[in-house]
């Protein structure tokens, strides 16, 4: 790997999904986490949280074996391929079902498993054991003539197969040697044909992922990692309502041993404009559409303050519990559901999404002469930044019993309003723009409050002395210029303290609520990337750029932390918006190399 550690951790899983769920297959072949009916429900296999409670779903050989495992190109169907000590080989293949059928994207709760001999003959066992209630409900099994119903959770859950019941039922081993299928649905059961609709719905989603991926605009600069970044993302969105999750995945540490294990499987408003900033890149309008529409959502009901995360149905209610009963990740504890976050003041939001409407009115993409709430959008949003600006809060990293003028906050208030200020001309309304402007001035002046002239670099906050990380979006966002010698000579500081080897970087390296962070924060990597690009030294930026590579797992999926010693991965995985920071480093490097697309 590129010179790390041997010993260095990674996920061995893969995910598929439809944007109705999302699913995590391991290597050794088991479904290591699927929550159903939704991203945020109960787990209904959740060993990467207890290998004992948490389920099984594995399709194994009898005898030793290996593992190689990778995805269809351009798709979100996995392959992983088993081979046995005496040379026998087998291939399983996993997908969500997804396409475009009656005018509708066909999405269920169905997940197939295609089951082929390659090479010699392989005697192998099925396992399949779904739970229920984060594994305290072990559900009452029922044999059909060709499937196994599972009953006392929700929703019934049904396994239907070509395979011999009698040799799932029992966990038999038996020999392969024709193609199996099987096929795993949430209440509603597949009632068609087995084998014809299975390898239709193979067909159909293969040609779906390949065509989506067709119509994306990307550069050629190590396209492969940005094809699979975007793929990663765009299953991250739960379509019914447009919400993006941070990850599917609840309570995995962000280093050994650290307490830092967070549920991502919500929507962080604060992350809008870069998740958007990717999608535009990639000239996939449909998703941000319905992104614009899930925040809409949310802002209508929200009269006073935008909470930092929401569920994905727009939930506010995000009580955090911690789960007993399970060992957690590698031993870890404690296991959490819910998250205590969505209580915060995080005052970056209301410019975060004032951003996200502004493709709106400059794109011309979008029709925004035919929308007729754009005033009430604009001072909707405008009044919630004038009501914060001077507030201190708890900044981006969620400090839970810490609270400042936090320099982030504020860049985001001064681009918020700089975008309002920009749609009131487009709509000529010059009240908001005197309004606009008003609000900029005044976030500027405390982002300005934690210059320090002496080592020539803005700090996290006012009267600090600290440095984050956040602050390399000063430079990004265009409140410093990127020619200046204050952007160069804020991005060396930052780099002299917060850098770590290997191109990682800190997010800060002071104590907060859990003491010291132990591991880098991925994103803040390729924000460090993005800063290099934008000032210049893009040599610096591509170099870089090309040793976090090195970081993600086999199939190109990235955790969200880093360990800067061994760089094994760590947090919850894959992280959304790890990839859409990749997304940005890759395009901001491309547009500076001035690459045309197909050269």
């Amino acid at each position: 790997m590129l010179g790390l550690n041997m010993e260095r951790h990674t996920y061995n899983t893969g995910i598929i999904g439809n944007c109705a769920y999302l699913a995590h297959v391991n290597k050794n072949t088991n479904i290591d986490w699927l929550c159903w009916p939704r991203f945020d429900s109960t787990f209904i296999f959740g060993g990467l949280l207890d290998k004992k409670r948490g389920g099984t779903f594995s399709i194994l050989p009898t005898e030793e074996y290996t593992s190689h495992q990778y995805y269809l190109e351009n798709t979100n169907v996995l392959i992983t391929e088993i081979t046995t000590v005496k040379g026998a080989s087998y291939r399983i293949t996993d997908f969500a079902p997804r396409f475009y059928e009656h005018q509708r994207y066909y999405k269920p709760l169905m997940l197939i498993r295609k089951i082929e001999a390659l090479e010699g003959t392989s005697q192998i066992v099925v396992k399949c054991e779904p739970v229920s209630d984060y594994g305290k409900v072990k559900l009452d099994v029922n044999r059909g003539s060709n499937h196994i119903q599972f009953l006392g959770g929700d929703e019934n859950i049904r396994l239907t197969t070509n395979i011999p019941i009698s040799y799932v039922f029992d966990e038999q081993p038996f020999v392969i040697n024709e193609s199996k299928y099987l096929v795993l649905t949430y209440g509603e059961p597949l009632e068609a044909p087995l084998i014809s609709t299975a390898e239709r719905f193979l067909r159909e989603t293969t040609q779906y992922w390949r065509t989506w991926i067709k119509h994306s605009s990307i550069a050629t600069y190590f396209q492969p990692f940005v094809i699979r970044s975007a793929l990663a993302l765009k299953i991250h969105q739960y379509e019914d309502t447009g919400a993006i999750i941070a990850a599917s995945t609840t309570s995995l540490p962000e280093s050994p041993g650290s307490g830092r294990n967070w549920d991502y499987r919500y929507c962080w408003l604060r992350d809008t404009y870069y998740v958007l900033t990717s999608l535009n890149h990639i000239g996939h309008f449909e998703e941000m559409e319905k992104y614009f529409s899930y925040v809409t959502d949310i802002s209508f009901n929200e009269d006073e303050r935008y909470q930092p995360l929401y569920g994905i149905t727009g939930r506010k209610d995000l009580v955090e519990e911690i789960m007993t009963g399970l060992d957690g990740y590698m031993g870890n504890q404690p296991v959490r559901v819910g998250n205590q976050a969505s209580e915060h003041i995080q005052n970056d939001i209301y410019g975060q999404v004032m951003i996200s409407l502004l493709p709106l009115y400059t794109d011309h993409r979008f029709v925004f002469s035919e929308r007729k709430d754009s005033v009430r959008w604009i001072e909707f949003l405008l009044s919630k930044i004038e009501r914060t600006i001077d507030e201190k809060d708890a900044g981006i990293w969620e400090f839970r019993n810490m609270a400042n003028i936090h320099c982030y906050s504020n860049l985001f208030q001064w681009a918020g309003a700089s975008a309002a200020e920009k749609m009131a001309r487009t709509i000529d309304n010059q009240d908001l723009v005197d309004r606009a402007l008003k609000v900029k001035a005044r976030a500027a002046e405390h982002i300005e409050s934690c210059y320090d002239p002496v080592r020539k670099v803005y700090t996290n906050s006012a009267g600090s002395s600290n440095l984050d990380a956040s602050t390399l979006q000063l430079i990004m966002m265009n409140y410093l210029d990127p020619a200046s010698d204050r952007a160069k000579d804020h991005l060396i500081a930052l780099e002299k303290e917060l850098k770590a080897s290997n191109g990682l970087f800190y997010r800060y390296l002071y104590k907060d609520d859990f003491g010291k962070p132990k591991t880098t924060f991925l994103i803040c990597a390729f924000w460090y990337v993005e800063a290099l690009a934008s000032v210049g030294r893009i040599e610096d930026a591509m170099r870089e750029f090309e040793s976090l590579l090195k970081y993600s797992n086999h199939l190109l999926l990235f955790s969200e932390d880093v360990d800067e010693t061994d760089g094994s991965q760590w947090g919850n995985f894959p992280q959304a918006y790890s990839h859409v920071g990749l997304m940005n480093a890759a395009y901001r490097i491309a547009m500076k190399l001035d690459r045309p697309i197909f050269l």
